[in-house]
């Protein structure tokens, strides 16, 4: 299938009273393993990439955006199962064009330290620029605590509700993220939400709904979130946890051979053991959206 309009999965997603999940991917093996796991649910899904991780000045190799796209579409066009194809969570907004350009048709500007106007001003203007080249957009108003440490950090914004529906009617978003108890890079255990909160957001705005953080989320508040009106819930750490795990335990399993370890397929294989842990990830958490037995 090629890349299906995200306007047109999010608006049966709300009919339905479900949510896409956007399963962050990293590399070809984490992103087959998201798409192993959507065509085994048959879910509508949401494939894509960190934005902020891909354009950091810093990287030690500077990363080929139009490569990351052309595998996004790749593998979109291979699924059995809708997709769409985000760029997600980037603060630079020359990558954000770009990323317009190459073939994503989701786009997330996201710049925690900017300034309430500057980002207002910056978000309206790549929805003028994404829009006519038919790519929908995702802001995020309100600032989610992080918990990488292993500690959540204090000094987060929750997401005002009337302030949302000025951000949205001013910017012409297709999507809001919004902060109401949710964490990013949540390592360990699980919170709830605010749930008084997110309906008074969304009594105020008809836009989309999108949680990120989704590792951290309880179960029974996502469910509670979905049926509030929540379309897209974010997941990334949690999958690079397991990821993670699946590889260490495959090179304990040493082997003389190297193509046993990279590149064979066999079991001791770590592009293998990364995808099925991918898909195994993702199949424990897919079901809680709503969305399996979704795809035509």
């Amino acid at each position: 299938m090629a890349l299906y309009p995200v306007a047109q999965l999010i608006e049966r997603a709300r009919a339905e009273k479900y949510a896409l999940g956007y399963f962050e991917s990293w590399n070809l093996d984490s992103l087959q393993g998201v798409i192993d796991a959507a065509e085994a649910s048959r879910s509508p899904i949401i494939i894509g990439f960190n934005g902020d991780f891909l354009s950091r000045p810093e990287r030690r190799f500077q990363e080929r955006l139009e490569m990351y796209a052309a595998l996004g579409k790749a593998a979109a066009a291979s699924a059995t199962v809708p997709c769409g194809l985000i760029f997600n969570e980037c603060p630079r907004d020359d990558w954000v064009r770009r990323a317009c350009d190459t073939g994503f048709n989701l786009v997330m500007p996201a710049d925690p330290k900017a300034s309430a106007p500057d980002y207002l001003e910056r978000v309206k203007k790549i929805v003028a620029y994404a829009h006519p080249r038919g790519v929908a957009v995702e802001a995020e108003l309100g600032e989610l605590p992080c918990g990488a440490s292993g500690h959540v950090q204090s000094g987060a914004a929750m997401t005002d509700p009337e302030e949302a529906r000025a951000f949205v009617q001013q910017t012409g978003v297709d999507l809001l993220a919004v902060s109401v108890g949710n964490i990013h890079i949540l390592v360990k255990g699980e919170r709830p939400l605010d749930l008084d909160r997110l309906e008074a957001i969304a009594d105020k705005v008809n836009t989309p709904l999108v949680l990120h953080g989704g590792t951290g989320i309880a179960a029974a508040s996502l469910q509670g979130a979905i049926a509030l009106g929540v379309a897209k819930v974010n997941y990334g750490t949690y999958l690079k946890q397991r990821y993670l795990a699946a590889l260490q335990q495959s090179l304990r399993q040493a082997a003389a051979d190297p193509h046993a370890l990279l590149g064979i397929g066999g079991d001791r294989d770590l592009m293998a053991a990364g995808r099925a842990a991918v898909r195994d990830a993702v199949n424990e958490r897919i079901g809680l959206l709503g969305c399996c037995g979704k795809a035509p």
